[in-house]
């Protein structure tokens, strides 16, 4: 029977052991998790300030070559085309 007795205490040290690995597991996938979140949020935020930023270079080339500069303007004739079939466009659909 006192062997018996060793066993069981055994098993219950065990299981207490695995029960606080478990929780300790929980903890760190919570902590895991919303530092994934976080990060996640961070790049999106960063992706919009990279977009916001590459529109802002494109008007920069932009008027760049409108005020005289030759790098940009095929560029700039390019874009004020497709800006006026854009126009014509929305006209014709008016105008039907």
């Amino acid at each position: 029977m006192s062997e018996l007795s060793k066993v069981i205490d055994s098993l219950e040290v065990k299981f207490f052991k695995l029960s606080k690995k478990i929780e300790n597991l929980e903890q760190l996938n919570e902590s895991l998790s919303k530092e994934l979140r976080e990060i996640k949020q961070t790049a999106q935020h960063e992706n919009e300030k990279v977009n916001s930023l590459k529109n802002e270079l494109e008007s920069l080339r932009i008027t760049n070559s409108l005020l005289g500069s030759e790098e940009y303007k095929k560029e700039t004739k390019l874009k004020i085309n497709s800006l006026i079939r854009e126009i014509d466009y929305c006209i014709a659909q008016l105008s039907e």
